[in-house]
């Protein structure tokens, strides 16, 4: 049996005033209770009894209890990449300047754990941080991200043309301008324009 515009629309409504705010959440539960009422439904029960035990067989304490639960899940989830986050920088960073020291005082194995710890920081623990950063900041103005993106890029370049230069590798000063270039003249401006913004809003 399928449920008419204005059954689903009040069960929507019960749904939105119960004490569940996340969109998304909103939409997972409507559809799991218009699933079940229509179950209950063709089983010769009322629409309103079938809707109240829905409900009930779903969130016993209420709905406002089950967006709770879902923040907590949402929260350790997103507490547990944090962790794997800054334990990678945090490794990754130890690694280059392991490397670095090794590198100065002649040690074997300098070279391949700047490489390694660069590679690391580079490709996995600043992609991780912008994740982050815009899974937070979902309605950031589109300076921030400009900002953010220009600062990667920057800090990139650099990191690139020191790896090139402890290597002798060729277009070290070639990266070492851009990511100089991309700093002061991308990642700079953007910085202080948003500074500016909030300091006269």
């Amino acid at each position: 049996m399928t449920l008419s515009e204005e059954q689903v629309e009040y069960i929507r409504s019960r749904v939105r005033h119960g004490g569940i705010d996340i969109a998304a959440l909103q939409d997972d539960v409507l559809d799991h209770l218009c699933c079940v009422v229509e179950m209950k439904m063709e089983k010769n029960i009322p629409f309103d009894v079938a809707l109240t035990n829905a409900l009930q067989e779903l969130a016993p304490d209420g709905l406002a209890e089950l967006e709770q639960e879902t923040l907590l899940l949402l929260n350790a989830k997103m507490i547990n990449m944090k962790k794997v986050m800054y334990g990678i920088g945090f490794a990754s960073t130890s690694s280059m300047s392991m490397g670095i020291t090794f590198k100065l005082l002649h040690m074997p194995g300098g070279e391949q754990l700047i490489t390694y710890g660069f590679l690391t920081f580079a490709l996995v623990f600043l992609p991780l941080v912008v994740v982050n950063h815009f899974k937070v900041n979902l309605h950031a103005p589109w300076t921030d991200r400009v900002r953010i993106f220009l600062g990667i890029l920057s800090a990139l370049a650099t990191g690139m043309a020191v790896v090139f230069k402890l290597f002798n590798l060729q277009w070290a000063d070639v990266l070492l301008l851009t990511g100089a270039a991309l700093f002061s003249f991308g990642f700079l401006p953007f910085l202080f324009f948003t500074m500016y913004k909030k300091s006269i809003s």
